[in-house]
Protein backbone atom coordinates (compact mmCIF):
# COMPACT_ATOMS: atom_id res chain seq x y z
CA UNK A 1 0.00 0.00 0.00
CA UNK A 2 1.00 3.61 -0.31
CA UNK A 3 3.62 4.52 1.84
CA UNK A 4 3.42 8.23 3.78
CA UNK A 5 6.14 10.22 3.71
CA UNK A 6 6.62 12.22 7.01
CA UNK A 7 7.78 14.75 8.68
CA UNK A 8 11.20 14.65 9.89
CA UNK A 9 12.84 15.55 12.93
CA UNK A 10 16.14 17.18 11.83
CA UNK A 11 17.30 18.39 14.93
CA UNK A 12 17.04 16.93 18.60
CA UNK A 13 14.81 19.16 19.94
CA UNK A 14 13.01 19.83 16.76
CA UNK A 15 8.90 19.55 17.45
CA UNK A 16 7.66 21.04 14.15
CA UNK A 17 8.76 23.00 11.45
CA UNK A 18 7.63 24.67 7.96
CA UNK A 19 7.65 23.64 4.86
CA UNK A 20 9.40 25.81 3.01
CA UNK A 21 9.65 24.27 -0.25
CA UNK A 22 8.72 21.21 -2.36
CA UNK A 23 11.64 19.92 -4.41
CA UNK A 24 9.47 17.46 -6.45
CA UNK A 25 5.59 17.75 -7.55
CA UNK A 26 3.34 15.07 -7.74
CA UNK A 27 3.63 12.07 -10.50
CA UNK A 28 7.45 12.54 -10.01
CA UNK A 29 9.83 9.45 -9.33
CA UNK A 30 12.48 9.62 -6.78
CA UNK A 31 15.25 7.90 -5.47
CA UNK A 32 16.79 7.51 -2.18
CA UNK A 33 18.74 10.36 -2.08
CA UNK A 34 16.94 12.43 -3.84
CA UNK A 35 16.09 15.74 -2.34
CA UNK A 36 12.56 16.28 -1.61
CA UNK A 37 11.53 19.65 0.15
CA UNK A 38 13.46 22.93 2.20
CA UNK A 39 12.57 22.43 5.89
CA UNK A 40 12.25 25.72 8.14
CA UNK A 41 13.48 24.99 11.69
CA UNK A 42 13.65 27.35 14.18
CA UNK A 43 17.16 27.63 13.52
CA UNK A 44 18.16 26.24 9.65
CA UNK A 45 16.61 25.80 6.29
CA UNK A 46 17.99 22.12 6.02
CA UNK A 47 17.02 19.98 2.82
CA UNK A 48 14.89 16.39 3.43
CA UNK A 49 16.13 14.08 1.48
CA UNK A 50 14.40 10.59 0.18
CA UNK A 51 14.91 7.20 1.85
CA UNK A 52 13.22 4.33 -0.68
CA UNK A 53 12.58 4.69 -4.13
CA UNK A 54 8.66 5.46 -5.62
CA UNK A 55 6.75 8.22 -7.43
CA UNK A 56 5.37 10.95 -5.45
CA UNK A 57 1.25 9.90 -5.24
CA UNK A 58 0.09 12.83 -3.40
CA UNK A 59 1.34 16.24 -1.81
CA UNK A 60 -0.24 16.27 1.50
CA UNK A 61 1.34 19.51 2.96
CA UNK A 62 1.88 22.73 0.60
CA UNK A 63 4.98 24.16 0.44
CA UNK A 64 4.73 27.48 3.10
CA UNK A 65 2.74 25.33 5.52
CA UNK A 66 3.99 26.66 9.29
CA UNK A 67 3.75 25.06 11.93
CA UNK A 68 4.05 21.15 10.65
CA UNK A 69 4.81 18.71 13.88
CA UNK A 70 7.17 16.00 13.44
CA UNK A 71 6.01 12.67 12.23
CA UNK A 72 2.90 14.51 10.38
CA UNK A 73 2.80 12.52 6.98
CA UNK A 74 3.76 15.42 4.97
CA UNK A 75 2.96 13.48 1.08
CA UNK A 76 2.20 9.71 0.02
CA UNK A 77 4.84 7.73 -1.87
CA UNK A 78 3.57 5.41 -4.40
CA UNK A 79 5.59 1.73 -5.59
CA UNK A 80 5.69 -0.21 -8.54
CA UNK A 81 2.20 -1.26 -9.52
CA UNK A 82 0.31 1.31 -7.36
CA UNK A 83 -1.55 4.25 -8.65
CA UNK A 84 -3.02 7.29 -7.46
CA UNK A 85 -6.30 5.33 -7.01
CA UNK A 86 -4.81 3.23 -4.37
CA UNK A 87 -4.53 6.51 -1.90
CA UNK A 88 -6.93 6.02 0.28
CA UNK A 89 -9.31 9.38 0.12
CA UNK A 90 -8.92 10.24 4.08
CA UNK A 91 -5.04 9.61 4.45
CA UNK A 92 -4.37 9.76 8.41
CA UNK A 93 -2.80 13.05 7.55
CA UNK A 94 -3.84 14.22 11.70
CA UNK A 95 -1.37 10.92 13.00
CA UNK A 96 1.64 11.86 14.78
CA UNK A 97 3.82 9.24 16.47
CA UNK A 98 5.01 10.23 19.98
CA UNK A 99 7.64 12.05 20.91
CA UNK A 100 8.93 12.73 24.42
CA UNK A 101 7.58 15.83 24.84
CA UNK A 102 4.17 14.36 23.46
CA UNK A 103 4.28 11.79 26.05
CA UNK A 104 3.71 14.17 28.70
CA UNK A 105 7.07 13.60 30.48
CA UNK A 106 10.15 16.06 30.07
CA UNK A 107 13.44 14.33 29.84
CA UNK A 108 15.13 14.07 33.36
CA UNK A 109 18.46 15.17 33.70
CA UNK A 110 20.86 13.11 32.45
CA UNK A 111 21.64 10.66 35.55
CA UNK A 112 18.80 11.94 37.18
CA UNK A 113 16.11 10.58 39.30
CA UNK A 114 13.36 9.16 37.02
CA UNK A 115 10.33 11.40 36.22
CA UNK A 116 7.21 10.67 37.28
CA UNK A 117 4.46 8.52 34.95
CA UNK A 118 2.90 11.47 32.41
CA UNK A 119 -1.32 11.36 33.38
CA UNK A 120 -2.79 9.97 29.96
CA UNK A 121 -3.78 12.19 27.57
CA UNK A 122 -7.85 12.55 27.23
CA UNK A 123 -9.25 11.32 23.86
CA UNK A 124 -10.06 14.04 21.57
CA UNK A 125 -13.75 15.57 21.92
CA UNK A 126 -16.13 15.53 19.54
CA UNK A 127 -17.37 18.82 17.67
CA UNK A 128 -20.54 18.89 15.95
CA UNK A 129 -20.19 14.89 15.39
CA UNK A 130 -16.56 15.28 14.11
CA UNK A 131 -13.64 14.78 16.16
CA UNK A 132 -10.96 17.40 17.26
CA UNK A 133 -7.68 16.90 16.09
CA UNK A 134 -5.31 17.82 18.84
CA UNK A 135 -1.59 16.90 19.49
CA UNK A 136 -1.70 14.64 22.77
CA UNK A 137 0.67 16.85 24.78
CA UNK A 138 -2.14 19.51 23.76
CA UNK A 139 -5.15 17.78 25.08
CA UNK A 140 -2.80 16.73 28.44
CA UNK A 141 -2.52 20.74 28.71
CA UNK A 142 -5.75 21.31 28.03
CA UNK A 143 -7.07 18.75 30.28
CA UNK A 144 -4.76 19.79 33.35
CA UNK A 145 -5.50 23.37 32.94
CA UNK A 146 -9.34 22.88 32.50
CA UNK A 147 -9.92 24.10 28.93
CA UNK A 148 -12.21 22.99 26.29
CA UNK A 149 -10.55 21.97 23.33
CA UNK A 150 -13.77 22.63 20.70
CA UNK A 151 -13.49 26.47 21.91
CA UNK A 152 -9.70 26.78 21.04
CA UNK A 153 -8.74 27.25 17.09
CA UNK A 154 -5.74 24.88 16.14
CA UNK A 155 -2.65 26.39 14.60
CA UNK A 156 -1.15 23.31 13.27
CA UNK A 157 -2.12 21.64 9.38
CA UNK A 158 -5.03 21.19 9.14
CA UNK A 159 -6.18 22.46 11.74
CA UNK A 160 -4.82 20.55 14.57
CA UNK A 161 -4.33 22.01 18.07
CA UNK A 162 -0.74 21.91 18.72
CA UNK A 163 0.88 23.00 22.35
CA UNK A 164 1.35 26.66 21.50
CA UNK A 165 -2.10 26.99 20.99
CA UNK A 166 -3.57 25.50 24.86
CA UNK A 167 -0.75 27.81 26.15
CA UNK A 168 -1.70 30.86 25.20
CA UNK A 169 -5.56 30.18 25.61
CA UNK A 170 -4.22 29.16 29.45
CA UNK A 171 -3.06 32.00 29.85
CA UNK A 172 -6.13 34.02 28.56
CA UNK A 173 -8.23 35.13 31.43
CA UNK A 174 -10.78 32.19 32.90
CA UNK A 175 -13.78 34.62 33.41
CA UNK A 176 -14.29 37.78 32.38
CA UNK A 177 -13.32 40.55 35.61
CA UNK A 178 -15.71 42.87 36.86
CA UNK A 179 -16.56 46.42 35.44
CA UNK A 180 -13.96 49.31 37.31
CA UNK A 181 -15.40 51.85 39.03
CA UNK A 182 -15.88 55.19 36.61
CA UNK A 183 -13.71 57.11 39.48
CA UNK A 184 -10.87 53.77 40.05
CA UNK A 185 -7.58 54.77 39.26
CA UNK A 186 -6.07 53.30 36.16
CA UNK A 187 -3.38 50.07 36.70
CA UNK A 188 -0.30 51.68 36.63
CA UNK A 189 1.43 48.61 34.94
CA UNK A 190 0.36 45.04 33.55
CA UNK A 191 0.80 42.15 35.76
CA UNK A 192 3.20 39.68 34.80
CA UNK A 193 2.26 36.71 32.83
CA UNK A 194 -0.81 38.87 30.97
CA UNK A 195 -2.54 37.51 28.09
CA UNK A 196 -1.31 38.84 24.41
CA UNK A 197 -5.06 39.67 24.16
CA UNK A 198 -5.00 41.53 27.30
CA UNK A 199 -1.61 43.53 26.64
CA UNK A 200 -3.40 44.26 23.21
CA UNK A 201 -5.95 45.82 24.55
CA UNK A 202 -3.58 48.20 26.40
CA UNK A 203 -2.83 49.90 23.23
CA UNK A 204 -5.97 49.54 20.86
CA UNK A 205 -5.80 53.35 21.05
CA UNK A 206 -2.38 53.77 19.76
CA UNK A 207 -1.00 52.63 16.24
CA UNK A 208 1.10 49.57 15.95
CA UNK A 209 2.41 46.73 13.84
CA UNK A 210 2.28 43.49 15.23
CA UNK A 211 4.94 41.02 14.18
CA UNK A 212 4.53 37.55 14.07
CA UNK A 213 6.91 35.32 16.12
CA UNK A 214 8.81 33.07 13.91
CA UNK A 215 10.19 29.43 15.41
CA UNK A 216 13.77 31.62 16.09
CA UNK A 217 12.34 33.91 17.94
CA UNK A 218 9.91 31.68 19.94
CA UNK A 219 12.94 29.40 20.96
CA UNK A 220 15.52 33.00 22.05
CA UNK A 221 12.47 33.84 24.26
CA UNK A 222 11.66 30.15 25.66
CA UNK A 223 15.79 29.95 26.21
CA UNK A 224 16.36 33.31 27.75
CA UNK A 225 13.50 33.25 29.90
CA UNK A 226 14.56 29.58 31.16
CA UNK A 227 17.87 30.74 31.41
CA UNK A 228 17.43 33.64 33.48
CA UNK A 229 15.26 31.91 35.84
CA UNK A 230 17.23 29.12 36.31
CA UNK A 231 21.03 29.75 35.96
CA UNK A 232 22.50 31.42 38.90
CA UNK A 233 24.06 34.10 37.08
CA UNK A 234 27.23 35.87 38.76
CA UNK A 235 29.72 38.25 36.59
CA UNK A 236 33.56 39.18 36.75
CA UNK A 237 34.89 42.14 35.15
CA UNK A 238 38.25 42.74 33.84
CA UNK A 239 39.84 45.82 31.63
CA UNK A 240 42.37 44.41 29.09
CA UNK A 241 45.07 46.26 27.35
CA UNK A 242 45.40 45.90 23.78
CA UNK A 243 47.98 48.08 22.54
CA UNK A 244 50.15 44.89 22.19
CA UNK A 245 47.94 42.68 20.36
CA UNK A 246 47.23 45.33 17.87
CA UNK A 247 50.58 45.85 16.60
CA UNK A 248 51.24 42.03 16.84
CA UNK A 249 47.83 41.64 14.89
CA UNK A 250 49.20 44.31 12.57
CA UNK A 251 52.72 42.37 11.29
CA UNK A 252 50.64 39.24 10.88
CA UNK A 253 47.90 40.70 8.63
CA UNK A 254 51.15 42.42 6.51
CA UNK A 255 52.54 38.42 6.15
CA UNK A 256 49.07 37.11 5.46
CA UNK A 257 48.48 39.43 2.89
CA UNK A 258 49.23 37.21 0.21
CA UNK A 259 47.26 34.63 1.18
CA UNK A 260 43.57 36.48 1.72
CA UNK A 261 43.80 36.44 4.90
CA UNK A 262 43.20 39.18 7.63
CA UNK A 263 42.95 38.45 11.24
CA UNK A 264 40.45 40.26 13.43
CA UNK A 265 40.71 40.66 17.22
CA UNK A 266 37.77 38.65 17.21
CA UNK A 267 40.09 35.59 16.53
CA UNK A 268 42.76 36.43 19.22
CA UNK A 269 39.54 36.73 21.88
CA UNK A 270 38.87 32.97 20.32
CA UNK A 271 42.13 31.53 20.50
CA UNK A 272 43.23 32.93 23.89
CA UNK A 273 39.66 32.33 25.47
CA UNK A 274 40.11 28.36 23.92
CA UNK A 275 43.90 28.23 25.87
CA UNK A 276 42.57 29.42 28.76
CA UNK A 277 39.77 26.82 29.03
CA UNK A 278 42.90 24.68 28.46
CA UNK A 279 44.72 26.37 31.12
CA UNK A 280 41.49 26.39 34.08
CA UNK A 281 40.02 22.89 32.91
CA UNK A 282 37.66 23.79 35.78
CA UNK A 283 36.03 26.22 33.77
CA UNK A 284 35.80 24.30 30.61
CA UNK A 285 31.78 22.62 31.95
CA UNK A 286 28.49 22.63 31.59
CA UNK A 287 25.62 21.71 33.44
CA UNK A 288 23.89 18.70 33.39
CA UNK A 289 21.06 18.27 35.36
CA UNK A 290 22.81 16.47 38.78
CA UNK A 291 26.45 16.77 37.26
CA UNK A 292 29.13 18.74 36.04
CA UNK A 293 30.55 17.49 32.58
CA UNK A 294 34.03 19.47 32.09
CA UNK A 295 35.10 18.87 28.76
CA UNK A 296 38.71 18.19 27.79
CA UNK A 297 38.48 20.21 24.06
CA UNK A 298 37.75 23.96 24.00
CA UNK A 299 35.15 23.83 21.93
CA UNK A 300 33.90 28.03 22.08
CA UNK A 301 30.67 29.03 20.67
CA UNK A 302 30.66 32.60 19.00
CA UNK A 303 27.50 34.69 19.03
CA UNK A 304 26.32 35.89 15.20
CA UNK A 305 23.69 38.20 15.28
CA UNK A 306 21.19 37.52 12.01
CA UNK A 307 17.95 39.40 10.80
CA UNK A 308 15.44 37.91 13.69
CA UNK A 309 18.04 37.00 16.00
CA UNK A 310 21.30 34.84 16.23
CA UNK A 311 22.90 31.66 16.26
CA UNK A 312 26.40 30.83 18.25
CA UNK A 313 28.38 28.36 16.05
CA UNK A 314 30.70 26.54 17.65
CA UNK A 315 34.72 26.30 16.69
CA UNK A 316 35.73 22.78 17.98
CA UNK A 317 39.24 21.83 19.21
CA UNK A 318 39.44 25.36 18.93
CA UNK A 319 42.73 25.12 21.60
CA UNK A 320 44.32 22.70 18.14
CA UNK A 321 43.70 25.29 15.59
CA UNK A 322 45.55 28.56 14.27
CA UNK A 323 44.76 31.40 14.16
CA UNK A 324 44.09 31.51 10.31
CA UNK A 325 42.71 28.53 11.00
CA UNK A 326 40.02 30.00 13.28
CA UNK A 327 39.65 33.06 11.31
CA UNK A 328 38.77 31.43 8.47
CA UNK A 329 36.44 28.76 9.92
CA UNK A 330 34.57 31.56 11.61
CA UNK A 331 34.09 33.33 8.83
CA UNK A 332 32.51 30.58 6.86
CA UNK A 333 30.30 29.86 9.76
CA UNK A 334 28.98 33.65 10.24
CA UNK A 335 28.19 33.62 6.35
CA UNK A 336 26.37 30.26 6.77
CA UNK A 337 24.50 31.08 9.81
CA UNK A 338 23.23 34.69 8.41
CA UNK A 339 21.96 32.43 5.17
CA UNK A 340 20.44 30.28 7.90
CA UNK A 341 22.59 26.94 6.03
CA UNK A 342 24.17 25.36 9.66
CA UNK A 343 23.77 22.17 9.83
CA UNK A 344 22.48 21.63 13.98
CA UNK A 345 25.69 19.92 14.84
CA UNK A 346 27.69 23.45 13.92
CA UNK A 347 25.65 25.33 16.34
CA UNK A 348 24.99 22.51 19.22
CA UNK A 349 27.50 22.05 22.36
CA UNK A 350 30.46 23.58 23.76
CA UNK A 351 30.78 24.87 26.94
CA UNK A 352 31.68 28.03 26.62
CA UNK A 353 30.51 31.77 24.42
CA UNK A 354 31.74 34.98 23.55
CA UNK A 355 29.58 37.72 22.27
CA UNK A 356 31.34 40.49 21.06
CA UNK A 357 29.77 44.17 20.78
CA UNK A 358 32.70 45.86 20.64
CA UNK A 359 31.69 46.57 16.89
CA UNK A 360 28.53 48.43 17.45
CA UNK A 361 30.86 50.67 20.39
CA UNK A 362 29.29 48.74 23.23
CA UNK A 363 31.54 49.49 26.01
CA UNK A 364 30.37 46.94 27.95
CA UNK A 365 27.64 44.49 28.67
CA UNK A 366 26.26 41.48 30.87
CA UNK A 367 25.65 38.80 28.55
CA UNK A 368 23.06 35.64 29.07
CA UNK A 369 24.21 32.32 29.58
CA UNK A 370 23.28 29.91 26.92
CA UNK A 371 22.25 26.93 28.90
CA UNK A 372 23.94 24.03 29.53
CA UNK A 373 27.43 26.56 29.03
CA UNK A 374 28.95 27.22 31.96
CA UNK A 375 29.59 30.71 31.14
CA UNK A 376 29.75 33.71 28.25
CA UNK A 377 32.16 36.35 27.58
CA UNK A 378 30.71 39.69 26.86
CA UNK A 379 33.16 41.71 24.76
CA UNK A 380 33.38 45.72 24.77
CA UNK A 381 35.17 48.23 22.24
CA UNK A 382 38.28 48.32 22.67
CA UNK A 383 39.12 52.63 23.04
CA UNK A 384 41.86 55.00 24.23
CA UNK A 385 41.71 55.35 28.06
CA UNK A 386 44.15 56.99 30.82
CA UNK A 387 46.14 54.60 32.67
CA UNK A 388 49.12 54.26 34.87
CA UNK A 389 51.98 52.85 33.00
CA UNK A 390 54.52 50.61 34.43
CA UNK A 391 56.61 53.59 35.79
CA UNK A 392 54.08 54.73 37.35
CA UNK A 393 53.25 57.59 35.23
CA UNK A 394 49.76 58.43 33.73
CA UNK A 395 49.70 57.05 29.83
CA UNK A 396 47.38 55.81 27.39
CA UNK A 397 46.49 52.58 26.07
CA UNK A 398 43.96 51.14 24.36
CA UNK A 399 41.41 49.16 26.87
CA UNK A 400 38.75 46.41 26.17
CA UNK A 401 36.11 45.53 28.92
CA UNK A 402 35.61 41.80 29.34
CA UNK A 403 32.59 41.14 31.66
CA UNK A 404 32.39 36.77 32.35
CA UNK A 405 28.83 35.70 32.88
CA UNK A 406 28.94 32.39 35.17
CA UNK A 407 26.70 29.53 36.39
CA UNK A 408 27.93 29.47 39.98
CA UNK A 409 26.51 25.68 39.63
CA UNK A 410 29.77 25.21 37.44
CA UNK A 411 31.99 27.64 38.12
CA UNK A 412 32.53 29.43 41.50
CA UNK A 413 34.28 32.83 41.38
CA UNK A 414 37.37 31.87 41.69
CA UNK A 415 37.95 29.38 39.31
CA UNK A 416 36.49 32.30 37.02
CA UNK A 417 39.14 34.63 37.93
CA UNK A 418 41.54 32.35 37.19
CA UNK A 419 39.95 31.88 33.95
CA UNK A 420 39.85 35.98 33.24
CA UNK A 421 43.43 36.15 34.40
CA UNK A 422 44.53 33.41 31.67
CA UNK A 423 42.53 34.91 28.81
CA UNK A 424 44.17 38.41 29.43
CA UNK A 425 47.74 37.10 30.13
CA UNK A 426 47.17 35.87 26.67
CA UNK A 427 45.95 38.88 25.18
CA UNK A 428 48.30 41.09 26.57
CA UNK A 429 51.08 38.74 25.58
CA UNK A 430 49.89 37.64 22.18
CA UNK A 431 52.51 35.57 21.07
CA UNK A 432 52.28 33.25 23.74
CA UNK A 433 49.37 32.28 21.63
CA UNK A 434 51.67 31.34 19.22
CA UNK A 435 54.30 29.23 21.05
Amino acid sequence: MPTEILMPALSPTMEEGTLAKWLVKEGDTVSSGDLLAEIETDKATMEFEAVDEGVIGKILVPEGTEGVAVNTAIAVMLEDGESADDIDATPAKQTEAPKASDAGAEAAPAGGSEAPAPTPAPAAPAKDGERVFASPLARRIAADKGLDLTTIKGSGPHGRIVKADVEGASAAPKAEAPAAKADAPAAAAMPAGASADAVARMYEDREYEEIKLDGMRKTIAARLTEAKQTIPHFYLRRDIKLDALLKFRSQLNKQLEGRGVKLSVNDFIIKASALALQAVPAANAVWAGDRVLQLKPSDVAVAVAIEGGLFTPVLKDAEMKSLSALSAEMKDLATRARDRKLAPHEFQGGSFAISNLGMFGIDNFDAVINPPHGSILAVGAGKPKPVIGDDGEITTATVMSVTLSVDHRVIDGAVGADFLKALIDNLENPMMMLA
